[in-house]
């Protein structure tokens, strides 16, 4: 009876560490799977700090190119600026006829400046409005009428746009600008002028035909709200809502 007793304690021993052993099994697995979580959330979150960073650079890289074409642009037009103001002034002080030479130089550089973009292809939207404050400011330094001016080279840029197959209307707001912005810094009659300006572009548009003088007049509309009483009744009023 002893010894069966003692096969049945060391029986029920055995079983009992057999036991005790599972769930340190378990808990291995456990500890194993816990750990193999992390790793890949770990790296789920590297990936997409990863992803972030090359947007992120992939942003910076267009803004930076961006803003160097920008200040490219804007070092090209104050050098057709320069050019032209200087031509201009240059050229009336040498034929000593400022009142009876400033139209005919004045059309002169115009249709120089839209043979220029002609000749290459593209850039006479872009190089219109600096033509334009050029011839301008190059007739100032010379003691010219700058308003008449302004008319004649509004009208010279519209008539050439069309000649080249041009956007008319892009072309007359870009020439209306630049002789606004021109008057401005000479310290000139902006009113005047603008009214001048824009007159001068549907007259010239009138020439081509019913469409460019409308699509010039809906272009040059923002122009009456931004200058006091520009082109009196030649452009349409913007529409205001009536309560």
């Amino acid at each position: 009876m002893d010894e069966r007793k003692q096969k049945a304690s060391k029986t029920t021993a055995a079983k009992r560490g057999t036991r005790s052993t599972e769930p340190e099994s378990e808990l291995i697995i456990s500890t194993t799977s816990a750990k193999g979580g992390t790793e890949m959330a770990s790296m789920e979150t590297v990936t997409a700090t990863s992803t972030a960073e090359d947007i992120g650079k992939a942003g910076s890289t267009v803004k930076e190119g961006v803003i160097s074409s920008l200040k490219g642009i804007n070092e090209i037009e104050a050098e057709i600026v320069s050019l032209v103001r200087n031509t201009v002034s240059n050229t009336l002080r040498a034929t000593g006829s400022v009142a009876g030479e400033t139209v005919g130089i004045t059309k002169d550089v115009v249709k120089g400046a839209i043979q220029a973009t002609e000749e290459v292809g593209t850039g006479l939207i872009l190089s219109t409005k600096s033509v334009a404050k050029g011839v301008v400011m190059g007739v100032s330094d010379v003691g010219g009428d700058v308003i008449s001016v302004a008319g004649t080279t509004v009208r010279g840029a519209v008539k050439g746009a069309a000649e080249v197959g041009a956007d008319v209307a892009m072309v007359a707001r870009r020439a209306v600008d630049g002789v606004i912005e021109a008057t401005k810094e000479i310290g000139g009659n902006v009113e005047d002028v603008a009214k001048v300006s824009v007159n001068g572009a549907i007259d010239a548009a009138s020439s081509i035909g019913n469409t460019a003088v409308k699509a010039v007049k809906d272009m040059l509309v923002g122009v009456v709200d931004g200058v006091k009483e520009v082109a009196g009744s030649a452009l349409p009023k913007s529409k205001v809502g009536t309560a």
